[in-house]
């Protein structure tokens, strides 16, 4: 058996006053995942917590994001979260603000047979 890509999802977040990135990532993850139903896992006979989810998320301040909360984020499946630099900061007019915008990317793997290997050659 090898891992599979099935499904990428991708979202966008924000926190426009708190310049907390860590809530920018976490949006951006809900984003992705909130809309759409992963039915193929269970469709294929394997259970939802089966699913590898690799998490890549973009901002500004990579450092200043807490990787655990946002794997928590996931309904299911094991989390892997590695965190760019990306997304934005976009400074208020008198410089006093930053709205932290953030990106995220989800691939669900799967470990499932090959082709080959179900049928039979």
């Amino acid at each position: 058996m090898a891992l599979k890509r099935l499904v990428v999802e991708m979202g966008m977040g924000t926190d426009l006053h708190g310049q907390d990135y860590t809530k920018a990532a976490v949006r951006a993850l809900r984003d992705a995942l909130w809309h759409n139903s992963l039915s193929v896992v269970p469709a294929l006979g394997y259970p939802r917590d089966a699913m590898h989810v690799e998490i890549e998320i973009g901002v500004a301040q990579p450092d200043l994001v807490d990787k655990a909360v946002v794997a928590e984020v996931l309904p299911y499946g094991r989390g892997f979260v590695n965190v760019v630099k990306g997304g934005l900061d976009i400074v208020n007019e008198d410089g006093s603000n930053t709205t932290v915008v953030a990106n995220a990317a989800a691939v669900v793997y799967l470990d499932v047979d090959s082709a080959q290997t179900v049928s039979g050659e």
